[in-house]
């Protein structure tokens, strides 16, 4: 997993066919998605639940690309193995999801995997400041988490005072809410790489249709690289 600073579209497959997750993944995979956004949600965290480690490791199988796994469940690390062995690439868990960010980090990497940090859209950027060191990935909500097909909240300053933090450290800063092509110029604009999308990749298309996923990716993209 070499490190550019491109644009990357990561579908988000909570937007999939749940009945047809691995074949979802092949086909979006085929149609030029960077990486795979897996989003997991506890129903305590966030108000809603979706699946855990068991699904996640269903899905590696037919993840060729990068397997991004977004954890918005506390607390994190009792479960930081399971996603290891489930094969996370990436593994993002919550500032606000519990008192010791800096030991779920360490605990994350020590576990074989990219860490990430994530901030709901009231937690300032200043609350990584002291643990930019330990993190491959801050993901900036820009939608409180829970729920696919909100609207986007311009978080611009916070993506672009992190970018500033950032200088050349090797970290990704991903986009997790509302990104469609009026949103991403936006948002790349202030310094993002990884854009995740779900209903703005997912819509129009299907397994046996996946044509449209393409063309959603494509737009995505020219948007935020325009």
């Amino acid at each position: 997993m070499a490190f550019d600073r491109s644009i990357k579209i990561a579908p988000s497959i909570l937007a999939a066919d749940f009945a047809n997750f691995g074949a979802e993944v092949r086909a979006v995979e085929a149609e030029g998605a960077d990486w795979i956004h897996v989003d997991v949600m506890d129903g305590h965290f966030v108000p809603n639940l979706t699946f855990g480690p068991p699904m996640v490791k269903a899905l590696r199988r037919h993840v060729t690309t990068v397997m991004d796994v977004h954890l918005m469940i506390s607390p994190v690390d009792a479960y930081i193995a399971a996603f290891a062995d489930a094969g996370a690439d990436v593994l993002t868990a919550h500032v606000e999801a519990g008192p010791h960010i800096h030991r779920t980090l360490q605990a994350i990497r020590g576990a074989g995997m990219k860490a990430g940090v994530a901030l709901n859209p009231g937690t300032p950027a200043g609350a990584v400041a002291h643990v930019l060191d330990l993190c491959d990935l801050i993901c900036v909500m820009t939608v409180n988490p829970g729920f696919g097909g909100q609207s986007f909240i311009d978080m611009s300053d916070k993506i672009a005072e992190l970018r500033r933090v950032i200088g050349d450290r090797e970290i990704h800063i991903e986009i997790d809410g509302g990104v469609d092509v009026k949103t991403a110029p936006t948002v790349a604009r202030a310094g993002a790489d990884v854009l995740v999308a779900g209903s703005a990749v997912f819509r129009g298309g299907s397994v046996g249709d996946p044509a449209p996923y393409g063309e959603n990716i494509r737009a995505i993209r020219a948007a935020a690289e325009g």
